[in-house]
């Protein structure tokens, strides 16, 4: 009999699907290992029962999302945590996660955590976000402010929990549900960042409904496969702009006629942002010309 499940984890050649209250460690029917179709966190998949523990895993059903890092399907929203310091917020890599969640269909929010910190030095982030239309959550997982809304959030299919090592990912999660028990990092006191304490992806189970992927912090991400033309959509205050320039493909940088540059020295769009978006441009842009090479 074939039952339907989601995976929850992939680790060591083993995928771990839960269905129910129950977790079959799986493996892979033989075309899947043949073929090109790699199954990952997320997928919903139909698999035969072995015994009481284990299967195989026979169909995957197609997918809504994928987010390319971490390497999660089916994701409905992201939240991407930040810190007012140790580690101090990377507005740049803030957008390059903002720009992936918005090419995969994924709904983003902004979480600045350990505001028991101080709030001084993100209230303008935090404002230009805002302008935006993005959703900005303030929590402490240290004084277990905030988390109401981040729990209602994270109710809701499946969410990815992201950001850089020492933002506290892992205490948020074991704030929000305290029987996860996640194993928590130290600050290196060298680089004033967190350790790693999250080695793999794994969609964690939550009591009020819902799974979260606890993932490994990261410092460098990469862009979606996207041409310069489109880069500029994927940011959301341009959008309104794009078609209104003087020449079709235009780039926004120097061509006369531009209605986003028009916008940004009449403040409707913030100068973070667009100098942001120079310098992921200048990123795609190169990378066409290596595929040219």
């Amino acid at each position: 009999m074939l039952t339907q499940g989601v995976v929850v984890k992939v680790y060591g050649g083993f995928y771990y699907i839960r269905a129910g209250n129950a977790v079959w460690e799986c493996v892979l029917r033989g075309r899947f290992r043949i073929g090109q179709q790699r199954v990952l966190v997320g997928d919903n998949v139909e698999f035969t029962i072995q015994n009481e523990r284990s299967g195989i895993i026979e169909n995957v059903f197609p997918r809504r999302t994928t987010l390319l890092r971490p390497r999660v399907v089916n994701v409905e929203q992201a939240v991407i945590v930040l810190a007012p310091r140790d580690p101090y917020p990377n507005p740049l890599l803030l957008d390059r996660f903002l720009i992936q969640a918005k090419d995969a269909g994924v709904r983003a929010y902004i979480n600045f955590n350990k505001i028991d910190l101080g709030t001084e030095e993100i209230q303008e982030l935090a404002a230009t976000y805002l302008k935006i239309g993005y959703s900005v959550l303030l929590t402490s997982a240290k004084e277990k402010t905030g988390l109401d809304e981040l729990r209602k959030i994270l109710s809701n299919g499946i969410t990815v929990l992201a950001g850089p090592s020492g933002v506290g990912k892992s205490s948020l999660l074991n704030a929000v549900s305290p029987g996860l028990m996640l194993k928590i990092g130290s600050i290196s006191g060298k680089a004033g960042t967190g350790r790693h304490t999250t080695r793999h992806v794994e969609l964690l189970s939550l009591p009020e409904g819902g799974f979260v992927a606890d993932t490994p912090g990261f410092s460098k991400l990469g862009l979606p496969e996207v041409d310069r033309v489109e880069l500029a959509g994927l940011f959301p205050e341009f959008e309104p702009y794009i078609y209104t320039c003087q020449f079709t493909g235009c780039l926004h940088m120097q061509e006369p006629g531009c209605a986003i540059k028009k916008a940004l020295e009449e403040g409707g769009i913030s100068s973070l942002r667009y100098n942001n978006y120079l310098r992921l441009l200048n990123e795609v842009v190169e990378r066409e010309r290596r595929y040219l090479k």
